[in-house]
């Protein structure tokens, strides 16, 4: 290969080859594929010499890319990868590199890596994937964890599976700190399903003490695997849902995928990385944020003050025109041959020669067909003054050069705008705005735009989004007809009405145009021309967007005050060949060349196999983005390479732009090549404080920048302080430039109040006095005048970003993140840095794009590597890291990334990453102080505060039931089966129940004699086939009907103690059957009663695959009865003994039975008959599960007490028909009806969009006065409210809907709403008396503090129903158990006749026992004895008078205690959080948090596309620190239906905790965050 330079190659097999390099370096093609291409093109002319350097046919084993010949150390470094070319660093790849050793030093931080569903790695990845066998070479390997890395390709994509062991080594490494891997991942993929749940911790063969718990139940047949292999089983493990896995309650699991990697997060937090929050008082209700302190010793200005620099006079030259257009019909009418511009095809062959003649004529014609041919002779649509928009395309100068002349003539005022491709174009909406607010009602394009715009079927071009209607006029000569003879445009000299208006994109995305009057036109050309010494006919070669800035400066405006010649290259040329603008340089001996460094960057890639370029005739090359510093690379390495070539050091003239003020400085080209251009390698450290501090080069953080040259002639600048009054800098201060000049931009068009802080700044020095009574124009950049007068550029105001007080510019962070190994990770270099604000800060947002074939680990390898880098150089945390598949990222018009679109999408959550990394650990330290909490106060001052205060103590009860006479007849029994009795001799064929089926018919009804009459026979049944003794307990597995009334009543005929247990679901028996068994074998149920149908189920094959079908006591099938009645009815001697069992699984996950005496049953029953005013000819429809709590009660005793019918409507019906229950209620005309939360949300969700249709049917709802949910839990008032809304046009009353409050310790405590005197008649004209809104952060401090509705942090509460006759409540502390005062938040204590007498468990805990039944408050009355519902809320005394004229209290049940999350010293309810996050996203169907060591974990169901899950995961995060102060530490997003929820509809969060830790949830994604 050495005289491969000596080898003439064709012309085309040249440039073929330079697109193959182009290709490879920015990973388009695989190393291997751009062999086997550039063997194929030079295969003929290489001579096959043996001994000379390698066959390139022959794949190459090495890593990097064979670079060919060229040895300059420049292309060593290039060839590791493609980077965006406006970051280039040489210095700053080793800066970083030095960075990350350092932080090595330190100990690598393990950062879990994020599992994810296989679907979901495939998809994301697959985009533009690589077959396998190309698919590691040319991939650096600097993965940590890959010993055998090389040989991992298996079959398929090396993606999941094989990328997932490798992780779990690189993780237990992490954790265990050995080599070698001790978890093995038996078979799980990325998502971590089905082979995690085997290696799980030993099983706690326990049920918990006191209330045993479903979650940690297990049988001893079941052995779990270990990890180490040491037990082995053949039993699979039941899927999520079943409780035989974790150990729950405080007992930490061991092993377990999922723990492992939270136990590495927790590790890692431990590890402190922030300074500790500084402590401070905390005020009683307000929670203050940390304010960022400045720090002692950061760096302070200490220069004097700047004064103002003066640029060069203006006007050394005399013979300037009077105006552009002046210009135009000189050189038109005296050289109309000369050449004014060329334009190229994508082949570089000139495409079209545009003469000045030409230009002159056709400008004319323009002109004359806008002003006359458009609209009518009397109606012109278009008058001197209006605005036009120019839409042309990127590769036709010539038509937007006539058009622009054109309007210039016509004196009409163009607005250039991008062609808009699409209708949903990223920010064409914003340019829409633009134009409307300008008043454009016209669109000049060129033919060949017009025929490629987007048409409707009948030919119209559709109106964009966002745009006004527009009349498209083609504006090029051939379309458009000639001016008479005797018209001619008027020429006059340029003054003050506008020329032209620039559209700028601000940082927001929004679209501002800035108007240029002709006067600056003229002005900036002339200042042009003077300091970049023009010349007439000079050649000038313009690679920039001619439309706007210095493309549109230099290359249609001045050159024509200049006569001069422009080549201008389209970006589609330099898409296909990089090297055309420096092949046209030479071409045509062009003295000027107009380029951005991306454009230099792209020749330097490819020059490698042009031979004969001379670059000696140009005199001046403009970098338009000479004033970013990330230029100062490419500069430089573009002058190493081509010097040899003749390009001269002293050429290279960057630049300063920008909209509002042109052009602000340029380099000037010197003949004097001595003198060396300016440097300044400055501190990024002072800079993030705003000061300059000169750097040695040693240092890793620095910035070097290159001087832009002195000030425009004809202009005064002057740095201002960047925020506040525009006051001057010192001289080593960073602020922003001001300019005032003739020529600058004059106001943002329309925008009167952003145009005088822009354009009307009058700079004061530091005694407040103005510097100049001319207005100055603020250009938007930042930066400081240095020695000499020379203009430095640190950073563009849009991209600044204050965090925690210190100042950092988007482009150093891009220039960081582009600067890490492998470099050629990101695809192209797109990477998007901006800012949002969380938590009264702004923080930091990284996104790239990720080049098709990397690996999950790749990714996550180069993402904590970024993290790394990035606070090593910077000291900053990244907030969020967000990786998206390659060319997703919106683009601007010419190819970069839309930045404020990109955050817009960030921020709506449609980005779609396919990786994410959040680390608000490290970000935000503005948290609020933990709460200490204070000793607590003795008795004495507490009783002395109450008197003081006034206060009385929360205490409250429902009427006595003692004293209230009425004619109750079952009163007299002590014992319901006696009331049975009584009803079916007195009244033997009333009808107390009715059950409908789902087509809301009757499918069966019991009268009392017959209910009587089956409860004998059940009670003979029980006597003789089961044996069973007085007090023995019968399990009851039943669907909800009329067999489980009878079947209880059967049991207390035969003296033995029911328990109602729900039947298996048969669809999912695996999950539910356990259940069934625990409760069981826990009750010592001696035997089960069921139906023939669930006998079957019982004994089916699944049913013996889910538990040991062996150990079910006897079942009897009660379908078929013996016909004879019994001996004798069994009549219980002590109304004290056990009536009946009720067993429920808490929230929490506990299995918990009460037992509930006669006595307490009786009272319970006769409470409900009070409260609800039930006697025999009332219909009450009960739509409730009949197996615990209040709904038991209502759907099985209430009738029989009370006498009362029950419509009865089992909820699983309402899945088959939503309306079922509400049109029962109709159809029975019921007064009083009782639903659940689940019942309500179906009908909510079912029926929402059918009450057209179910008014026509007759739905009637004026009837119902009361409408009680039965609850266990704080109101659902949002969906309260929802359904009373949206039944509300059916006839129900907004006020007929309330709760009930029930828990275990006493079944109701609180049922039906008031009915209030006055206010029942007044309908809905009063406020709503029962809700109240609290502070949620005086909440979480276990306070409650009444806020107005609206508020911030405001929560509503809703009370939760009329405490009931004969109950008693009290507010205590639930630590020190003392009395409470009103409106303070404790535990609600309860003491009443049908309170549950005690917990049934295997063996009784007496602590826990006497502590939650037999509570004394430890002062005040101390004799009353009190059960502990264990919920937190409070009492309120209100303004209404109940039925007795006493003050009514209302109770608000805040939440579970058991439920509640103790973090950082506050108590959060997870509710509130849930809500948060609910709304935060339109995919977000339900959401569940709990704590796991101190993290808390948020699961989301997401009801979408899987690509949307890691959208959630800023999102989630972002809400709950806003509004909660609290950093999420895992994110996971779940299918819907995942959270599991009870018969009561409540979240049973504890179960979802122990299936995250199992691995049991299949989740699509799992984010930790760092």
């Amino acid at each position: 290969m050495a005289d491969r330079d000596t080898l003439p190659l064709p012309l085309e097999v040249r440039t073929r080859l330079a697109e193959l390099e182009l290709e490879l370096s920015e990973g388009d093609i695989t190393q291997k594929g751009y062999e086997k291409k550039r063997s194929k093109l030079i295969g003929a002319f290489l001579p096959q010499a043996p001994g000379k350097g390698m066959d390139p046919s022959v794949p190459h084993e090495r890593r990097t890319p064979v670079t060919p010949g060229s040895s300059s150390r420049y292309h060593r470094r290039r060839s590791s990868g493609s980077r965006d070319e406006r970051y280039r660093s040489d210095v700053h790849t080793e800066a970083v590199q030095a960075a990350l050793a350092k932080q090595k030093e330190r100990g690598k931080m393990a950062v879990p890596m994020p599992s994810k569903r296989r679907s979901l790695v495939v998809q994301s990845s697959m985009d533009a994937y690589t077959p396998p066998g190309e698919e590691h070479i040319g991939l650096q390997d600097t993965s940590s964890g890959s010993e055998g890395e090389g040989s991992m390709q298996g079959e398929g994509t090396p993606t999941s599976s094989q990328s997932s062991i490798n992780m779990e080594n690189w993780i237990s490494r992490a954790i265990h700190g050995s080599t070698t891997s001790s978890t093995t991942s038996s078979s799980s993929t990325q998502s971590g399903g089905s082979g995690a749940a085997s290696r799980l911790a030993d099983v706690m063969g326990q049920t918990h003490l006191g209330k045993s718990d479903v979650t940690s139940y297990t049988t001893d047949s079941i052995q779990v695997e270990r990890p180490q292999g040491s037990t082995t089983t053949s039993r699979s493990t039941p899927k999520y849902g079943n409780a035989e896995l974790m150990e729950t309650g405080d007992g930490v699991p061991v092993g377990g995928r999922v723990s492992a990697k939270i136990q590495q997060l927790v590790n890692t937090l431990k590890r402190p990385k922030r300074p500790p929050l500084r402590e401070f008082f905390v005020d009683d209700f307000e929670e203050l944020l940390e304010v960022q302190q400045p720090d002692p010793n950061q760096p302070k200005a200490e220069g004097a003050q700047m004064l103002a620099m003066r640029g060069e006079q203006l006007g050394v030259v005399t013979n300037w025109p009077l105006s552009l257009e002046a210009a135009l019909q000189r050189w038109g009418t005296i050289s109309p041959k000369a050449p004014c511009l060329t334009t190229m095809d994508t082949n570089g062959k000139p495409l079209y020669i545009l003469t000045y003649g030409k230009l002159w004529t056709r400008s004319i014609k323009v002109a004359y067909n806008i002003l006359h041919k458009l609209g009518s002779k009397q109606e012109p649509m278009l008058r001197p003054g209006d605005r036009v928009a120019l839409v042309f395309p990127n590769n036709d100068p010539a038509a937007f050069m006539v058009a622009f002349y054109g309007c210039l003539l016509a004196e009409v005022v163009p607005v250039p705008i991008e062609v808009p491709l699409t209708r949903k174009d990223a920010g064409s909406q914003q340019i829409g705005f633009l134009l409307g607010s300008c008043g454009v009602t016209v669109a000049l394009t060129s033919d060949a735009c017009h025929k490629g715009l987007p048409k409707s079927p009948t030919g119209e071009i559709p109106q964009f989004k966002g745009w006004p209607k527009l009349l498209w006029f083609v504006s090029e000569s051939k379309h458009i007809s000639k001016p008479p003879r005797d018209w001619f445009p008027h020429i006059k000299d340029a003054n003050n009405e506008t020329a032209y208006i620039e559209y700028k994109t601000c940082k927001d995305g929004s679209v501002l145009g800035v108007t240029v009057m002709r006067i600056a036109l003229l002005t900036h050309c002339q200042a042009l021309t003077q300091s970049c010494g023009y010349t007439e006919a000079e050649t000038i070669v313009n690679v920039l967007d001619f439309k706007k800035d210095v493309g549109l400066w230099h290359g249609i405006l001045t050159s024509v005050m200049n006569m001069m010649h422009v080549i201008s290259i389209p970006y589609s040329l330099m898409k296909v060949n990089p090297l055309s603008w420096i092949q046209k340089v030479c071409q045509y001996k062009a003295k000027v060349a107009c380029v951005k460094s991306r454009d230099m960057h792209w020749a330097l890639v490819a020059h490698r196999d042009q031979r004969d370029i001379n670059l000696s005739s140009l005199r001046m090359l403009v970098v338009a983005d000479g004033a970013n510093p990330w230029s100062v690379s490419s500069c430089d390495a573009f002058l190493n390479v081509f010097q040899s070539k003749g390009l001269k050091p002293e050429v290279i003239c960057p630049c300063a732009s920008s909209p509002e003020a042109l052009t602000v400085a340029i380099r000037r080209p010197t003949d004097d090549s001595n003198q060396p251009p300016g440097r300044g390698v400055l501190s990024m450290q002072g800079l993030s404080h705003g000061v300059i501090r000169v750097d040695s080069e040693e240092k890793l953080s620095v910035l070097t920048l290159q001087d832009v040259g002195t000030v425009m002639p004809g202009a005064l600048m002057c740095v201002v302080k960047p925020d506040g009054v525009p006051q001057l800098c010192k001289t080593d201060e960073i602020g922003e430039l001001c300019v005032g000049s003739i020529a600058t931009g004059t106001s943002y068009y329309g925008l009167s109040g952003m145009t005088k802080n822009t354009f009307e700044v009058f700079p004061m020095n530091s005694v407040g006095a103005l510097i100049s009574e001319y207005p100055f124009t603020r250009t938007g950049l930042l930066g400081f005048v240095g020695p000499g007068g020379l203009c430095f550029i640190a950073g563009k105001m849009d991209g600044l970003m204050v965090v925690g007080g210190r100042r950092h510019n988007a482009d150093d962070i891009v220039a960081t993140a582009l600067a890490v190994e492998p470099m050629k990770f990101v695809y192209r270099g797109r990477i998007a840095v901006f800012s949002i604000s969380v938590l009264h800060d702004e923080r930091i947002v990284v996104v790239a794009e990720q080049r098709p074939d990397s690996t999950e680990e790749d990714s996550f390898q180069w993402m904590s590597r970024v993290l790394q880098a990035i606070d090593g150089i910077h000291q900053v945390g990244v907030y969020c890291l967000a990786l998206v598949p390659s060319n997703t990222l919106p683009k601007t018009p010419l190819g970069g990334i839309h930045l404020s679109e990109s955050k817009q999408l960030f921020l709506e959550g449609s980005l779609h990453p396919c990786n994410v990394l959040m680390c608000p650990h490290t970000c935000v330290t503005n948290l609020p102080k933990p709460r200490q909490k204070q000793p607590e106060i003795g008795p004495a001052s507490v009783m002395v505060g109450n008197l003081v205060s006034g206060k009385r103590i929360a205490q409250a009860s429902g009427r006595d039931l003692g004293q209230m006479e009425d004619n109750d007849q079952a009163r007299k029994f002590l014992f319901l089966s006696e009331v049975l009795q009584w009803r079916a001799q007195t009244t033997p064929d009333h009808v107390l129940y009715t059950l409908l089926n789902c087509r809301g018919t009757i499918a069966s009804s019991l009268t009392c004699v017959q209910l009587h009459k089956r409860a004998e026979k059940i009670a003979t049944m029980l006597a003789e086939r089961g044996h069973l003794q007085d007090g023995e307990h019968i399990a009851l597995v039943y669907p909800p009907g009329i067999d489980l009334i009878a079947a209880f009543y059967g049991c207390l005929y035969a003296g033995c103690v029911p328990i109602t247990v729900r039947p298996p679901h048969p669809q999912n028996i695996a999950t539910t059957l356990p259940t069934v068994k625990m409760i069981v074998e826990v009750s010592r149920s001696a035997c089960m009663m069921t139906t023939a149908g669930i006998c079957k189920l019982l004994r089916s094959k699944e049913a013996s695959a889910a538990v040991d079908v062996r150990s079910w006591p006897p079942v009897l099938d009660t379908d078929d009865l013996p016909r004879k009645k019994p001996p004798l009815l069994y009549k219980p001697s002590n109304p004290d003994t056990l009536a009946y069992l009720d067993f429920s699984v808490s929230t929490t996950g506990m299995l918990a039975g009460v037992k509930m005496s006669h006595t307490a049953t009786s009272a319970f029953c006769r409470s409900i008959k009070l409260q609800c005013e039930l006697y025999p000819s009332r219909e009450v429809a009960i739509c409730l599960d009949p197996y615990c709590g209040l709904g038991f009660v209502l759907w099985c005793l209430c009738s029989v007490y009370s006498g009362h019918q029950s419509i009865l409507i089992p909820p699983s019906e309402l899945e088959v028909n939503p309306a079922l229950w509400l049109l029962a209620v109709s159809q029975y005309k019921v007064r009083d009806t009782f639903c659940s939360y689940s019942v309500m949300e179906l009908c909510t969700k079912g029926l929402g969009l059918q009450t057209e249709s179910l008014k026509s049917r007759g739905l009637d709802l004026s009837r119902v006065r009361t409408c009680v949910v039965v609850a266990e839990e704080r109101p659902r008032i949002a969906l309260t409210q929802s359904f009373s809304k949206l039944f509300k046009d059916l006839g129900l009353h907004p006020r007929a809907v309330s709760t009930s409050f029930g828990c275990r310790v006493n079944l109701a405590v609180c049922l039906q709403p008031h009915r209030l005197g006055k206010l029942a008649d007044q309908g809905t004209s009063g406020p709503d008396p029962t809700t109240v809104y609290v502070d949620m952060r005086a909440l979480r401090h276990d306070r409650v503090r009444l806020v107005e509705r609206g508020s911030p942090h405001s929560l509503p509460l809703m009370e939760s129903g009329k405490i009931l006759p004969g109950v008693r409540i009290i507010i205590a502390n639930p630590e020190t158990k003392g009395p409470l005062g009103d409106s303070h938040l404790g535990e609600i204590w309860v003491c009443s006749g049908h309170n549950a007498s005690g917990y049934f468990t295997v063996y009784g805990d007496e602590a826990l026992q006497s502590d939650h039944f037999t509570s004394r408050l430890s002062f005040g009355d101390t004799q009353t004895i009190w059960a502990r519902t264990g919920y937190l809320g409070f009492l309120r005394r209100t303004e209404l008078t109940d039925a007795s004229g006493e003050r009514h209290d209302a109770l608000y049940v805040v939440g579970a205690l058991d439920e509640a999350m103790e973090l950082r010293g506050m108590r959060y309810h997870p509710i509130d959080i849930e809500t948060s996050v609910i709304r935060t996203h339109k995919s977000i169907t339900e959401c569940a948090v709990f704590t796991w060591t101190n993290l808390l974990v948020v699961v989301v169901e997401l009801d979408g596309s899987e690509q949307e899950a890691l959208d959630l995961v800023p999102l989630v995060t972002n809400v709950v620190l806003e509004e909660h102060y609290l950093i999420v530490g895992v994110v996971v997003v779940v299918d819907i239906g995942v959270i599991p929820i009870n018969s009561r509809g409540e979240k049973q969060r504890m179960h979802l905790r122990d299936g995250f830790l199992a691995d049991q949830l299949d989740p699509i994604y799992v984010a930790y965050n760092m």
